[in-house]
């Protein structure tokens, strides 16, 4: 398997993660020049972007770990790139990252904010 497959088995199961919890998912890897988003959805009136690592194993740390504040960052900005090319309407914002370590999935809402 490719590091472009596992990367999207990930992202497929963040998914369903997702939905199980009530999200809808509105886009999944939204690109622009300045990066990717890897999923784009909707937590009621809330506007999610969310930012997806997986690690098949903790030997090298977790995939909540893989999300640094260059990526957070980085993120960010695609992610008023988004806001301004889609123009979605909604009440207020957030970002939550998934992180995935072998077969554990582990959400976390609101996982930064902008400025921190």
């Amino acid at each position: 398997m490719t590091t472009r497959e596992r990367g999207q088995r990930g992202e497929d199961r963040a998914a369903r993660a997702l939905e199980r919890r009530g999200y809808r998912i509105v886009e999944r890897n939204y690109r622009c020049r300045l990066g990717e988003i890897d999923i784009v959805a909707r937590d009621g009136e809330t506007l999610v972007f969310v930012e997806v690592r997986s690690r098949s194993d903790g030997r090298h740390g977790s995939g909540l770990e893989a999300v640094s504040p260059r990526k957070q960052r980085q993120v960010a900005r695609v992610a008023q790139h988004y806001l301004v090319a889609r123009k979605p309407r909604f009440d207020t914002c957030r970002f939550d990252v998934i992180g995935i370590t072998g077969d554990d999935v582990t959400v976390v809402r609101d996982a930064f904010r902008l400025g921190d």
